[in-house]
């Protein structure tokens, strides 16, 4: 009897697979907007548009050349304002930061731009409001403070074990030969979250653990995109083969 809760997709009731398929494609589209999100926060950090592991050590480990303003202009901020007011932003910054032209410069832009978010009501982003506030951010970028990466860390282990649990519920029922594949596909976005977030903390202390980031992100992609490409497929036009037929559909 328990094995029966194992059974193909094309044995289940139209009903079951129907509600499975409009929970793969709304957790398509989460993922894919996710991914798009980290590409927007991240890449560019480096002056290269592209996402690259330098991306990833600026945002863990820090700047050994930009401020902190500077890194948010040149990587998640830099779609906020026009190219010349970052310029100028910078170039005050380059100048040393002093409180005798920053009405006239970078306050002005930052109060007409930045201050709606960045204002000091919400505690999580940085507070830009006024020039003592904004001399903070224009210190040397020591990449993500261990509080913030805390408060990320377990928002990301809750949230992501939720989704790979039901992707992998889902999954179950798909045939998958041999065996062990299917569990190391099951197995592998819980061990590459495990692996991604040890390794925020670790770049912190040797910068190449970057790439432990950038290569477990993308086995955790990897992984989804199987599991979810293969359910839609065997749900809805996959034919069976003889063996399964004879099984009653029952998968390991």
């Amino acid at each position: 009897m328990t094995r029966q809760n194992c059974v193909h997709f094309q044995f289940l009731p139209m009903g079951m697979r129907t509600l499975y398929t409009a929970t793969l494609l709304v957790l398509g589209t989460g993922y894919l907007f996710a991914m798009i999100y980290i590409f927007e926060s991240h890449a560019g950090r480096d002056g290269d548009p592209m996402l690259s592991v330098n991306d990833l050590i600026i945002a863990y480990s820090g700047s050994k050349s930009d401020t902190k303003l500077e890194s948010a202009l040149k990587g998640p901020m830099k779609n906020m304002l026009p190219p010349e007011e970052q310029h100028e932003i910078i170039a005050w910054v380059r100048r040393g930061a002093k409180k005798e032209d920053f009405d006239q410069t970078a306050g002005k832009i930052i109060a007409a731009r930045c201050e709606t978010c960045h204002g000091g009501t919400n505690p999580h982003i940085p507070n830009l409001k006024g020039y003592s506030n904004v001399a903070q951010a224009a210190q040397l970028d020591t990449g993500m403070d261990i509080f913030t990466l805390v408060r990320v860390s377990h928002i990301h282990l809750f949230g992501i074990t939720f989704i790979f649990f039901i992707v992998g519920s889902i999954f179950c029922h798909a045939y998958i030969k041999p065996l062990w594949l299917k569990c190391v596909i099951l197995t592998l976005p819980f061990l590459s979250i495990l692996a991604d977030i040890g390794s925020w903390y670790l770049t912190k202390l040797f910068p190449p653990f970057a790439w432990v980031v950038m290569i477990s992100g993308g086995l955790m992609g990897m992984a989804f995109a199987l599991m979810w490409f293969v359910s839609i497929w065997q749900m809805w036009f996959y034919k069976m083969p003889p063996e399964l037929v004879q099984n009653d559909g029952v998968v390991s």
